[in-house]
């Protein structure tokens, strides 16, 4: 091997942004005194000048690669769903504070995010109820930003991952992506991961042998699950998480659309449907 291999071969010692990219894609077959090479080469003055740029060059390679990872489609469509349920939790949870706050002080008074904005048209006869108002616009705020974030959800999980969001629907699709730690996880995890995703405290109380073993986890929010018989809704849940599992890998490998999935899990659940009707 010559140095022309080298990571720093024809690089000056300031072209950092050259050099990480060799770092991150460059290889050598086989191992060579580096240090040594680098002081040939001219690229450092001596083997601790050599080590003290490698460490600098590795360090802000694995930034950029962090940072480049967290900005891809399917991390913030991530950030996006977790945003989402921070807002639509906390509006709720300021909306029962309002109902209570507005309980002490007028007689119809109501309950929710509805009647917080309901709040926003009276006129505030003193201090104290203005304060109620100005909470009450807090929590209309929240949800209507959750609103946004749905509508962004739905316009994005499509075009990142749309075999997995034509099956789940595009906000559990997103929910999916986001319990597995983004789509290449998913696409990596097996079925019966994928059916108990999001009920991680009852697979754990399971494994400790407090609880029987769950059947399912967040796809019990489709249809296909919540809207099946209970006696079959764990045959239902396996052949939910089976599909989504293929959507997910087909997505993340190759990203083209294939619409028989949906047929087969139709058919699918007809059939186990129908044997909770006889």
């Amino acid at each position: 091997m010559n140095t022309e291999a080298a990571w720093f071969q024809g690089l000056s010692a300031d072209d950092e942004s050259a050099a990480q990219a060799r770092i991150r894609d460059g290889e050598a077959d086989e191992p060579a005194d580096w240090p040594h090479r680098a002081v040939e080469a001219g690229y450092a003055a001596d083997a601790q000048a050599y080590y003290d740029a490698l460490h600098s060059i590795t360090t802000a390679a694995a930034k950029a690669t962090v940072q480049e990872r967290e900005r891809a489609d399917d991390q913030q469509l991530k950030h996006a769903v977790r945003a989402m349920d921070d807002c639509e939790r906390t509006a709720n949870e300021l909306a029962e504070r309002v109902a209570e706050w507005a309980g002490t002080r007028l007689p119809d008074a109501g309950s929710g995010v509805e009647y917080a904005r309901e709040l926003l048209d009276d006129e505030p006869a003193d201090s104290a109820e203005a304060a109620l108002v100005s909470l009450a616009q807090r929590v209309v705020d929240l949800a209507d930003e959750a609103a946004d974030l749905r509508g962004n959800i739905e316009t994005t999980a499509p075009a990142v991952a749309p075999n997995l969001s034509a099956l789940a629907g595009p906000v559990l699709a997103a929910r999916l992506i986001s319990l597995a730690g983004g789509l290449e996880s998913l696409a990596k995890k097996p079925s019966g991961t994928v059916q108990v995703l999001g009920a991680e405290d009852a697979l754990f109380a399971h494994l400790q042998g407090s609880a029987p073993s769950p059947k399912h986890g967040i796809i019990y929010t489709h249809e296909y699950v919540s809207g099946t018989a209970p006696a079959e809704r764990g045959s239902a849940a396996r052949a939910l998480a089976g599909k989504l599992t293929i959507a997910a890998r087909i997505d993340h490998y190759s990203g083209d659309r294939r619409t028989e999935l949906d047929a087969e899990l139709d058919d699918r659940i007809e059939t186990i449907r129908s044997r909770g009707d006889t």
